[in-house]
């Protein structure tokens, strides 16, 4: 949680206009790792907020981003870090969230102790989470919730099978989709990462470092209506292959290296809905819809039916440990780097 006399002196110090050095870590070369630096910010302009950041969650994208591998890499040098969590301690002209509110940001250059952000990108969180919990909510709740209610139209009583279901974006699914009545297959690599899955609702486990025929074992559990796909590659098509008539397969990513080679011959004799989705698309495909979902997630939170994991929790200077944990998938749940 926040310490408030901290929180207060930050935002003394900027009342006084006294400039203050921040400490960030940067990506200054593509392929890349980060290295310290400090950045001084200037006033928040007009829609803007400043944000006193304590924690900041790690995606699978800030891993491609090092690399240059992913759709949206800025320029370097640069920020890392999609989403993180902390207080507003200034605002622009015309923003109507005022300074000392508990937020979850959705923007680049989270990796750091502070920095500026719009405020569309600022969501007030509940009283009961905390910054490390907010800091990694947005994305990975985000894009499960989105996919499995409004693309894949989950049902109450359907079969989910999620792959990956151990990682920062499948755990959530896993979770979701428990919580929203679905029967669970989760598919994940060992023992102890099956053992989250259980822990966040899965009803079913398959060991894919055990299961040479991942199709086969799906089948032998009945099948899936829906098929949560973070992973791509050899195990997506496996799963894909598990689908029932009528069944809907989600592409949330490409973990395993490739996206999945898919028959569509078979989509059309199945009656198989194929949903390619990339939530942050929605903030500007349609923000306002974005918005509805994210308070619907906080409401679940709320109501006691989230819990988010934690896997891991790194302070700013062993950033690169964090990365690796994605690299070698020996995380579950998020990675969150303290701030």
């Amino acid at each position: 949680m926040i310490n408030r006399k901290n929180a207060r002196n930050d935002m003394m110090q900027l009342g006084g206009n006294v400039q203050k050095r921040w400490k960030t870590m940067q990506i200054k070369k593509i392929p890349g790792t980060p290295v310290p630096a400090d950045v001084t910010l200037a006033p928040p302009g007009p829609g803007d907020v400043l944000v006193r950041l304590r924690a900041a969650a790690l995606n699978f994208a800030d891993l491609l981003m090092t690399q240059g591998h992913y759709q949206e890499t800025p320029s370097p040098p640069f920020i890392p870090g999609l989403e993180g969590a902390g207080e507003v301690i200034a605002t622009g002209p015309d923003v109507l969230i005022p300074p000392g509110t508990r937020v979850a940001v959705l923007s680049q250059g989270t990796v750091a102790q502070a920095n500026l952000f719009p405020a569309a990108s600022c969501h007030p969180i509940p009283n009961g989470m905390s910054f490390e919990e907010a800091a990694g909510f947005l994305i990975a709740y985000g894009t499960s919730h989105f996919a499995l209610t409004r693309r894949a139209g989950l049902r109450q009583g359907e079969t989910l099978a999620v792959l990956g279901a151990a990682g920062g974006v499948g755990l959530t699914a896993v979770e979701i989709g428990a919580a929203l009545g679905a029967r669970v297959i989760a598919v994940a690599r060992g023992e102890d990462k099956l053992t989250v899955a259980r822990a966040a609702g899965a009803t079913d486990c398959i060991d894919s470092a055990a299961c040479p025929d991942l199709r086969a074992a799906l089948r032998e559990l009945g099948g899936a209506d829906i098929v949560y796909d973070p992973v791509g590659d050899k195990p997506g098509e496996a799963a894909f292959g598990a689908l029932r008539p009528g069944g809907r397969f989600l592409i949330i990513g490409f973990a395993g290296g490739r996206p999945p080679a898919l028959p569509l011959n078979h989509a059309l004799v199945k009656n198989i809905a194929i949903h390619g989705f990339y939530w942050g698309g929605y903030q500007k495909l349609d923000p306002a819809l974005l918005r509805q979902d994210i308070a619907a997630l906080f409401a679940l939170y709320d109501q006691g039916r989230l819990r988010p994991h934690v896997g891991a929790t790194l302070p700013l200077e062993r950033l690169d440990e964090g990365y690796e944990l994605l690299r070698s998938r020996r995380s579950t749940g998020k990675v969150i780097i303290s701030l």
